[in-house]
């Protein structure tokens, strides 16, 4: 596959990074030319789309319907105040145009649903599931098993995050984890942006790592990062052959 011709301002604004062993300026246009689907970009999928934004990927998809709310801004760092009662989909791709004007984005004002799963997903190399509810989790889930396409997982809890890489036919997915979704489970609960942010940073890193080449990725891994008591842990996980997603890859 032919890679995209870093140019002078590349170069110049990507100088650090391409700095580091293994990553490089090859490592550099691979990023230039790869496109990732962000379910929601709140205070996880923000966090991660600011990041690729600065490292220089080449086209985010963002999911994330509703109205930026004054409820937003202690953690959704793509949101501004002058923009409550606005589409959020559209301040988030007005902040990271902001931060990097030759970003592709393509801003859907919609949640991910059965209808545009495998529409959204079949516009990325690499998805990324920032989403608060586990019926968009298993749809982005199911679609990026039935499209191969690789999968990270990003969550949190009051001051607790996990983050966990999914590569189809080769490590769990999302049902191997989770066959039914927690009975406990409510939308609203209770956030830190600060936790919110270390996890979106450490699932922004993971798409650098898995779309490169670069270092070990999370596959079969489930990073758990208690930032109560900086506890963090690295928890091996195991397909199960019976999954109704990925059993019979």
């Amino acid at each position: 596959m032919t890679r995209p011709v870093l140019t002078q301002e590349d170069l110049q604004t990507y100088a650090w990074q391409m700095a580091v062993p293994d990553f490089g300026e090859e490592g550099q246009r691979i990023l230039k030319g790869a496109s990732v689907l962000i379910s929601r970009c709140g205070g996880l999928g923000g966090v991660v789309a600011y990041e690729l934004a600065a490292a220089g990927i080449g086209r985010l998809v963002l999911a994330h319907a509703g109205h930026v709310k004054p409820s937003d801004l202690n953690r959704q760092i793509l949101m501004t105040h002058d923009w409550i009662g606005k589409p959020r989909a559209q301040c988030a791709a007005r902040r990271l145009r902001e931060l990097n004007p030759r970003l592709e984005i393509v801003a859907v004002e919609e949640n991910v649903t059965e209808a545009n799963a495998a529409m959204l997903v079949e516009q990325s190399d690499l998805v990324i599931d920032c989403a608060p509810l586990f019926e968009e989790r298993f749809l982005m889930n199911r679609e990026a098993v039935r499209q191969n396409k690789p999968m990270i997982e990003c969550a949190m809890y009051e001051l607790e995050a996990r983050v966990t890489s999914i590569l189809p036919g080769r490590t769990p997915c999302l049902r191997c984890l989770h066959p039914h979704p927690p009975t406990q489970w409510r939308r609203r609960f209770p956030v830190f942006g600060a936790v919110s942010g270390a996890a979106g940073c450490l699932g922004a890193m993971e798409a650098i790592k898995i779309l490169t080449g670069l270092g070990e990725p999370l596959f079969g891994v489930l990073l758990v990062c208690d930032l109560r008591d900086m506890i963090f842990k690295k928890i091996r996980v195991q397909r199960d052959p019976a999954c109704q997603t990925c059993g019979g890859r």
